[in-house]
């Protein structure tokens, strides 16, 4: 019996053992992983170089050692929790105090233009009469002071400190993969700050929907985005209603009058429906445009969505409109009535289609309210082509500009076992052959944004001006947070590379190794360990080297030879310098925002070590550089 007892003991408590080691494999940052780069022909060197080419921004010198001293999969995996402290960069970006205001205060702090007017006109500031009869500059500098009295700021001041941190956030983090994949969904969902009315709310969109969800579900982020002012705004739906507002008869009869401007702004107080944000959340956000949905799928997505809008924000700010309405019901009875108030979003039951609705075979009733949008989402979220869409996405930005169909079919069933988890398809993708093929080495080609922080990250330079940075991408091709179409940029090399393009990357190169780029300082000879190279040619080999580890460099080298004695290179760093000024020089406090200052001497002691300066600009603007 004792003999029993012990054996049934003995099995409960290696049961116990292994039930409790399964636990501990299910942590984070636990996954056995196994990348399959030895069957590819890649050294362990070589894997670890393409990780970091592929899952960073660029590789620092002495990267590729760090990995292989943490290991490829632990390394990959701390870069998907992106848990590590950034305390430099945190500081850093301390100075940049509004990238964290809500949208509220956002509203009362950086206000539009037109409202600053009607501010300044309702406090008699300035007389309404005379907006556009009096002298133009006196009018400005009367606005100027209004707002410093009421401390308020010019819209642009907003958008510049959110460019800066974006910038910093790319050289500097840890968590570079998180960082990679903040730039990589905000694409995908795009807003754009061209649009005027929703461009305030943009820093809040990156910081509340997009960063928070980057590894998490897509249906949490496809939500998330679908109830953001940025995005309400952005493509329409928050003016989008069920049946038409009726518009008031001292409107009629200004119609009737001839006024446009009247005529315009009455039309578009009618309201009615609005199909934009449905067409676009199915054809570029979840199922794609070959995802077989119709215009008719389109017509009845949108009544779904129609009372999606945005709750009050700031003092007369956006939303305004429904303050009254939400005074009068009282915040406590609002879902009662069938309002949905969720920070600064709001369902309106009184602007919604409350008809049935059919979408891809699926019926709406009637009378569905907000629960019959969350519904679509989620329906979209989780439809098959949505899981091999976005899978191509993912996996042509990180492998191939053509990845595999086998690699986009093993994803997508990632996808779709997994609830549409992220960070199971990343592992997926990063788990599979196709990653590792040699071919897919250097495949994909750097956008300007890229571009730019690989080189100061590959140089280890110091920012103090970020936005001098942004000076450069703009005029490689790339204004960051500006492209209109809700396509978000391409992400293919084609769309980047061009004759201009190429002479604009050199030129970049030759100025940031050169030392003219104002709040860009880098130590080219610390790279080397302070040993000077004993001629150009060694200089190229070595410097090649440490700016692009583990790779074939030969033909490299025999190419760029004859572009070290050029006599114009110099000449061209000039002119390239120079045309950058324009774009930034209208920037208020140049230091601290990164403006060009309009006279610039070039000290002696930026121009020293001139051609090894023109060694490393010439690599950074090689082609081989270009590749990722």
């Amino acid at each position: 019996m004792k003999t029993s007892i012990k054996i049934l003991f003995s099995f409960v408590f290696v049961l116990f053992f292994i039930t409790l080691c399964s636990s501990f494999q299910k942590e984070p940052g636990t996954v056995k992983l196994k990348f399959p780069y030895k069957q590819a022909g890649l050294s362990e060197r070589q894997a670890a170089e393409h990780l970091l080419s592929r899952f960073t921004y660029g590789p620092k010198a002495g990267d590729v050692d760090r990995v292989l001293k943490i290991g490829l999969e632990k390394w990959f995996m701390q870069q998907l929790e992106g848990s590590l402290q950034d305390e430099e960069l945190d500081k850093m970006l301390a100075q940049f105090d509004d990238i964290n205001l809500s949208n509220t205060d956002v509203e009362n702090k950086y206000p539009r233009s037109a409202r600053v007017l009607r501010m300044a006109i309702k406090d008699g500031a300035i007389d309404k009469d005379s907006v556009n009869k009096g002298n133009q500059a006196t009018y400005k500098k009367q606005i100027k002071d209004y707002m410093e009295m009421n401390g308020l700021k010019p819209q642009q001041e907003l958008y510049r400190q959110f460019i800066n941190q974006k910038i910093l956030r790319a050289a500097y983090t840890n968590n570079q993969l998180r960082e990679l994949l903040a730039d990589f969904w905000f694409n995908h969902f795009n807003v754009s700050l061209t649009k005027n009315q929703c461009a305030s709310f943009v820093p809040a969109f990156e910081r509340d929907v997009i960063r928070p969800n980057v590894t998490g579900k897509f249906n949490d982020l496809l939500l998330a985005t679908a109830k953001s002012p940025a995005m309400l705004i952005y493509l329409d739906n928050f003016s989008s209603s069920g049946q038409p507002i009726t518009t008031s008869r001292r409107d009629s009869v200004q119609i009737k009058g001839g006024n446009k401007i009247r005529k315009a702004q009455a039309k578009k107080k009618q309201g009615g429906l609005n199909e934009n944000y449905a067409r676009e959340v199915m054809e570029l956000h979840t199922i794609g445009v070959d995802g077989g949905y119709t215009q008719a799928d389109v017509t009845q997505a949108a009544r779904v969505l129609t009372g999606w809008t945005i709750a009050p924000m700031g003092e007369d700010g956006y939303g305004a409109g429904m303050k009254k309405l939400i005074d009068n019901i009282g915040e406590a009875n609002l879902e009662k009535r069938g309002f949905v108030h969720q920070g600064d979003f709001l369902f309106v039951p009184t602007r919604h289609d409350n008809g049935e609705k059919t979408v891809l075979g699926k019926r709406f009733p009637g009378n569905g309210g907000y629960e019959e949008g969350v519904a679509l989402l989620t329906m979209l979220a989780h439809h098959p082509s949505t899981a091999k869409f976005i899978s191509k996405k993912i996996a042509t930005r990180f492998v191939s500009d053509q990845p595999s169909p086998r690699l986009v079919d093993r994803m997508a069933k990632t996808f779709s076992k997994t609830d549409g988890d992220i960070k199971q398809v990343i592992i997926t993708m990063v788990s599979s052959p196709e990653f590792w093929k040699v071919d897919a080495l250097r495949e994909k080609t750097k956008s300007p944004f890229e571009l730019a922080i690989s080189a100061v990250r590959s140089l280890d330079a110091q920012i103090t001006q970020p936005y001098q940075l942004f000076s450069w991408i703009n005029k490689m091709g790339q204004k960051m947070y500006y492209y209109q179409a809700p396509t978000g940029f391409p992400d293919r090399g084609q769309y980047w590379i061009n004759t201009g393009a190429l002479l604009n990357r050199m030129n970049f190169g030759l100025a940031l190794a050169s030392q003219r780029i104002p709040g860009i300082k880098v130590d080219l000879a610390a790279l080397n360990n302070n040993h000077e190279p004993e001629s150009a040619e060694a200089a190229l080999a070595t410097y090649s080297k440490i700016i692009m580890p583990e790779r074939n460099l030969d033909a490299t080298i025999k190419r760029l030879k004859p572009m070290l004695k050029d006599p114009d290179l110099n000449k061209k760093v000039e002119i390239a310098a120079e045309k950058t000024t324009p774009l930034a020089s209208n920037v208020d406090n140049t230091e601290a925002m990164g403006g060009i200052k309009k006279s610039r001497t070039i000290k002696k002691e930026d121009m020293k070590n001139s051609e090894l300066a023109q060694v490393v600009g010439v690599i950074l603007g090689s082609p081989e550089f270009q590749r990722k």
